[in-house]
């Protein structure tokens, strides 16, 4: 009798453990990203406790990432952290860039859901309830869709042209690929690798890596404090990233679908070319030494044949490194 109710003892002491384990586990991590905000750092973390105290239970946390911020941006949150310890910071010393501020956020971040927003205010925090919820419908990532935008006009409409590409080219149907307010599933930020400025395409590498993706509508408002770090340089960089990104995603492992393709359609159109000037040549219509498209329909067969050998050196390449391709599972029996 003594053995066994040493036993039950040993038990309930081990569920007890187990379920104070459960309760201490953070529910949602908020990863904030931010460069120079510090008007913004007290409504910021006011209105995020009020939201995630009730919705957690109070098993959360806040992680900034001070982007090498100039102003006392990490004083004003260290002040908040010895306030409430729920409440991080990691500082960089110099600007690496949203992508890499995300990276190491994730990298930190307990939570069984991980929230992303903009430091701004320009997005709601008490969105994330709403966000958690449609990932619980099924989702790993959910990015919100500010439907209506308070942004200058030139940011608008290359952001409408940037997220109209960038459907088409990822086959994955988003009205703001880079919105800043998005929840995801722990998985998912474990298996992304985020550099460059690849934080615009992450709706579109958890997609290729085999997550369902979603977008619900989100209120935007007006910037209230700082300046926008918007310029017209991201542009052109977010269409050379969404390149990069599809090449090294979607054909990574067959870089001759990519460069094969491409090269083989450009030799077709230089021997076309070329066959047109001999016909021309033999029925006596032309001379072909005094024709500079003869020499267009070379160069096209050259570059065309170039890149067929590219995408066979990707192949030979990618067969090598075949065995360390990490591929996402989801579920074993």
């Amino acid at each position: 009798m003594n053995e066994k109710n040493n036993i039950r003892t040993q038990n309930t002491q081990k569920s007890a453990k187990h379920i104070q384990r459960q309760s201490n586990e953070v529910v949602v991590s908020v990863v904030i990203p931010l460069f120079n905000e510090e008007s913004s750092i007290d409504e910021l973390i006011s209105r995020l406790e009020k939201t995630l105290v009730p919705f957690t239970k109070n098993r959360y946390e806040i992680i900034f990432v001070d982007d090498g911020s100039t102003d006392k941006s990490r004083q004003k949150i260290k002040e908040h952290h010895q306030r409430n310890s729920k409440i991080h910071c990691i500082s960089f010393r110099r600007n690496y860039g949203k992508s890499a501020a995300l990276q190491v956020g994730f990298k930190v971040a307990r939570g069984l859901y991980i929230v992303t927003m903009d430091a701004d205010l320009q997005d709601e925090p008490e969105e994330i309830p709403n966000l958690i919820k449609k990932l619980n419908e099924g989702y790993d990532l959910v990015s919100g869709w500010k439907r209506k935008r308070y942004d200058p006009f030139i940011k608008v409409w290359s952001s409408k042209l940037f997220n109209l590409v960038t459907s088409i080219v990822s086959g994955i149907r988003l009205h703001d690929f880079n919105c800043g307010l998005k929840a995801y599933r722990k998985i998912v930020i474990k298996r992304l690798n985020v550099y460059g400025e690849m934080h615009r395409y992450i709706p579109v590498l958890a997609h290729w890596d085999g997550f369902r993706v979603t977008e619900l509508p989100v209120q935007h408002h007006p910037r209230k404090y700082g300046k926008s770090k918007f310029g017209a340089g991201r542009f052109i960089k977010g269409f050379l990233d969404l390149l990069t990104v599809m090449i090294t995603t979607r054909f990574m492992q067959r870089p001759l679908h990519f460069f094969g393709t491409i090269g083989t359609l450009i030799t077709v159109f230089g021997f076309i070319v070329n066959l047109y000037l001999i016909i021309e040549w033999l029925l006596g219509r032309t001379y072909l030494s005094n024709r500079p498209l003869l020499l267009f329909g070379i160069t096209l067969i050259i570059f065309g044949a170039q890149l067929i050998s590219i995408g066979l050196l990707g192949e030979m390449n990618a067969k090598s490194l075949a065995e360390k391709v990490d591929y996402n599972i989801k579920d074993k029996f």
